[in-house]
């Protein structure tokens, strides 16, 4: 199997994104390449009402990502970015990171363009929040043609981690283009010339979607539940995965509404899991775990925050395949297997959430 998407190797340290830019050539690529604010606004967006508790922790998501974003395309290089990303407050500073990523890739992406910012960047600045960043560079791939791909991911050279590039785009395409890849669940890969050439992208694509649903159902574990029930049985998994992850990241829910979630999820629970797991290993990783992710983990999961990273980080593969699979399918399939599960919920007797369907 290709190890599609990732790129050709190379040293950084010669690379544009090490040169400072011109001040009035960064100006002009701030203006030109960054997306005003109200692209985010969930209001504009035409998502529903948020769940009150989380509607701050979603609105801090969208605006971290825009402030990543166009400090990424305003710095003269990865240590300043690197400086600036780290002033933000520590619950947007994320998701700036994620928008960091997008526009590294986009200026790697554009014609005639020779650096080599994003592989700058993780190599000086960007490790700790190495998922985010891979994430990120995936946006760059829904608003670059098909031809432009392997130049916005030549920086992207972890087997692993490349996937996520992946989730990234599936995320844009149901956050941006909502009525056609959540309310009609056209697949986004039915766009692609090829119909998919590497046959695990729909997955990662579907969990990018999963977590985008957190935001365009405003957090509310009975509107995510409808929604997933509405796509077919054969991608709910994914979908409940990156729902995990979203539920955990972006965090808001009380106790009551995560457990709302689990029991909705119902046999998908495991893969809600899984989602909250990586979202650990994202947070500890950086050093930016908080109260309310030590929560949101353990009720998800029935594991200390702790406990989880170190579950995400010693089944990661280091190699492209396992037994013939995509590493990070593996990956993904072994913190399922190993991981206890939170208690039973107080009222057994409800079973399965209404909206679960079958594996």
């Amino acid at each position: 199997m290709t190890r599609y998407p990732a790129g050709r190797s190379g040293g950084p340290g010669t690379t544009l994104a090490r040169t400072a830019f011109p001040a009035a050539l960064r100006h002009l690529r701030r203006r030109a390449l960054t997306p005003p604010r109200r692209r985010v606004d969930p209001t504009v967006r035409g998502f529903a009402p948020a769940v009150e508790r989380a509607r701050p922790n979603l609105e801090r998501a969208g605006h971290g990502f825009l402030d990543g974003y166009t400090l990424a395309m305003t710095s003269p290089g990865p240590h300043a970015l690197a400086d600036a990303l780290g002033g933000l407050e520590p619950e947007r500073r994320g998701f700036a990171y994620e928008g960091a990523g997008m526009a590294l890739a986009v200026l790697d992406g554009m014609p005639f363009s020779h650096g080599r910012h994003l592989a700058s960047f993780l190599a000086d600045g960007g490790e700790q929040h190495v998922y985010l960043v891979h994430v990120g560079a995936g946006w760059a791939l829904a608003v670059l043609p098909r031809s432009r791909w392997y130049a916005a991911l030549r920086g992207v050279e972890d087997p692993v981690l490349a996937w996520l590039a992946f989730d990234g785009f599936g995320f844009h395409r149901a956050y941006f283009r909502t009525d056609r890849h959540v309310r009609a669940r056209v697949a986004p890969w039915v766009d692609w010339p090829d119909r998919d050439p590497t046959g695990y992208a729909r997955h990662a694509v579907d969990q990018g979607i999963g977590r985008a649903l957190w935001f365009v159902e405003g957090a509310d574990p009975d509107r995510v539940a409808r929604t997933v029930a509405t796509f077919p049985a054969s991608r709910r998994a994914d979908l409940y995965a990156g729902v995990g992850l979203a539920a955990t990241y972006a965090a808001g829910l009380d106790e009551d509404g995560l457990r709302r979630l689990r029991a909705e999820a119902g046999a998908h629970a495991a893969d809600v899991a899984q989602g909250s797991v990586f979202a650990a290993e994202a947070r500890v990783r950086a050093g930016e775990v908080t109260g309310e992710t030590e929560r949101v983990v353990r009720v998800l999961t029935g594991l200390e925050v702790g406990a989880a990273s170190r579950l995400a980080s010693t089944t990661r593969p280091t190699e492209a395949l396992v037994d013939g699979a995509p590493s990070y399918e593996a990956w993904r399939r072994a913190i399922r297997e190993q991981c206890p599960g939170p208690a039973p919920l107080a009222d057994a007797s409800r079973g399965p959430g209404p909206h679960a369907g079958p594996r």
